[in-house]
């Protein structure tokens, strides 16, 4: 049994598919205040003085407080139909398919939102570990259910799913933030290159075949 991870925006997709679901839902009004709001955190985020995980939360909570979840919802399952068949990396999408013609378990563990992420997932049929909106009494709070998931994948992946049981395991990402998901690997790939990985090999453990990312 072998377990494949997949890192989702600029891994499995071109872009920051986030930025772009976030800008398709803010109102005129957010989109008015948004450079003075946001512009100076996204500068802070490229100098790297600050975190992705800080400059999530602001623009979560800039974006989506207050807002109905139904409208949110219904507007993230065109996104999930219009714009992500556009946005996939077609050498991704393979290796996906690869992994799923082997019968592993293949998860996509993202720091993005399960509105958008889950319906496209589960044409797929794989596993997700991404963010969630929390909400009360029908309307978003701008903060996440269970915290930002992002800087945690590691904890929700052994939550999730007994590493012990697998022979093999296979990540994929491109960020600092995938960095550790990479190290619990036999066969880490980082922005699409194979990189060493720190841990042993299993016993009588062939190397697994597949394409490259």
């Amino acid at each position: 049994m072998e377990l494949a991870l997949f890192d989702f925006d600029h891994t499995v997709t071109s872009c920051d598919t986030y930025g772009r679901f976030l800008r398709r839902v803010a109102t005129p009004e957010q989109l008015a205040r948004a450079w003075w709001k946001v512009g100076p955190w996204l500068l802070a985020y490229r100098l790297k003085l600050i975190s992705a995980k800080r400059l999530r939360a602001r623009v979560t909570r800039l974006t989506f407080t207050d807002r109905h979840v139904e409208d949110i919802t219904a507007q993230a399952a065109g996104y999930a139909r219009d714009v992500l068949p556009d946005v996939m990396r077609p050498e991704m999408l393979d290796q996906i398919h690869w992994h799923l013609t082997q019968q592993h378990t293949v998860v996509i563990v993202s720091g993005s939102l399960d509105l958008y992420l889950r319906p496209w997932c589960e044409t797929l049929g794989l596993d997700l570990i991404c963010n969630r909106l929390e909400s009360r009494d029908g309307r978003l709070t701008g903060r996440y259910a269970e915290g930002d998931c992002g800087p945690r994948k590691v904890e929700h992946i052994r939550q999730r799913y007994d590493l012990t049981r697998y022979l093999r395991i296979h990540a994929y990402g491109d960020s600092r933030e995938d960095r550790p998901m990479l190290a619990l690997a036999h066969e880490p790939w980082y922005r699409g290159k194979p990189i060493k990985s720190r841990r042993a090999e299993p016993a009588s453990t062939p190397t697994a075949r597949h394409s490259r990312a």
